[in-house]
């Protein structure tokens, strides 16, 4: 396949390096110094299991060249640049492709099927915008350099080229599973975000430091009951035991630092308000107290205007 990585960050490096690895045609658009780096090097991708030189295109423009011939892209931008990036990529979406959606946050699947039509009038019915929850603990090491800490795999919502995409993935050793229920994985893995992000990042702890931590588990306990509430209050059900999915994180990615705390320690925005903002504004909404998130949420926003 021809692919696309729309804000080629650790997850779109990770996934794009696989995909590029299993001989897929992979253009990377990211920042300058890592489309540098990787044409000059390729990507440096370093996992659990292998590391490996991976040669692929890169490029810091959307044009016609990085997008017109993909048939799949991955759509890995920050939640709050989801409507800007949308109207870029519009015109030159080839019929037939498909987006994906590997970002934080529950909306951006939907936000980005209306974007992409406010923004070419005329864009194609069969253009498929799927929503997918990511499950990968990676993070960039250095320009054109990515190392991955554990994980790995997808869920992606149902559409005409689903199934055969995630053979493809298959192939590619990325464990990916179709499911209709993606709303609620979308929401499983919001309740962990919230209850590991935000500590992550104003502590700049990993995950496993952070759960070891006297009186840190009761923290992460007070965010995800809040998270159920608001879940509940909407009519989302959430599957299996969102608990023991987070205590299961602080094992099978006790090395990682949130993408919260990664975007902090550069001095780049972050996308709390798509993470614990969202639970405070649609706890207002429906009139359940949230006042844990609503700190945590208040405390990142305040170390991002250092």
């Amino acid at each position: 396949m021809h692919i696309t990585v729309i804000g080629a960050g650790a997850v779109g490096c990770y996934y794009g390096g696989m995909l590029a690895r299993a001989g897929h045609h992979v253009t990377l658009v990211g920042r300058q110094q890592h489309v540098d780096a990787i044409r000059r090097d390729g990507l440096l991708l370093e996992t659990l299991h292998f590391t490996e030189q991976v040669t692929l295109a890169a490029s810091t423009d959307i044009d016609a060249d990085s997008v017109g011939e993909a048939e799949l892209v991955l759509f890995c931008v920050k939640s709050d640049d989801t409507e800007a990036s949308a109207a870029q990529i519009a015109p030159f979406l080839r019929s037939g492709a498909t987006v994906l959606s590997l970002q934080n946050g529950v909306d951006n699947a939907l936000r980005l099927q209306a974007s992409l039509s406010d923004a070419a009038s005329g864009i194609r019915d069969n253009v498929w915008v799927c929503p997918a929850v990511v499950y990968v603990a990676a993070s960039m090491a250095g320009p054109g350099h990515v190392k991955h800490h554990g994980r790995g795999e997808l869920v992606i919502g149902p559409s005409p080229h689903s199934d055969a995409l995630a053979d493809q993935m298959r192939v590619a050793q990325i464990p990916v599973q179709v499911s209709d229920q993606v709303t609620s994985a979308l929401w499983s893995k919001l309740v962990i975000n919230c209850a590991y992000n935000a500590l992550s990042a104003i502590t700049q702890r990993p995950y496993g430091v952070l759960f070891a931590a006297e009186g840190i588990p009761k923290v992460m306990r007070d965010l995800v009951d809040e998270c159920l509430l608001v879940a509940a209050a909407m009519q989302i059900p959430i599957t299996p035991d969102p608990w023991q999915a987070v205590e299961n994180i602080a094992q099978s990615m006790a090395t990682q630092y949130s993408s919260t705390a990664q975007d902090l320690s550069r001095g780049k925005r972050t996308e709390i308000n798509h993470l614990n903002g969202y639970i405070v504004r649609q706890g207002a909404i429906h009139g359940i107290a949230t006042p844990v998130n609503h700190a945590m949420t208040s405390l990142v926003r305040l170390l991002e205007s250092r």
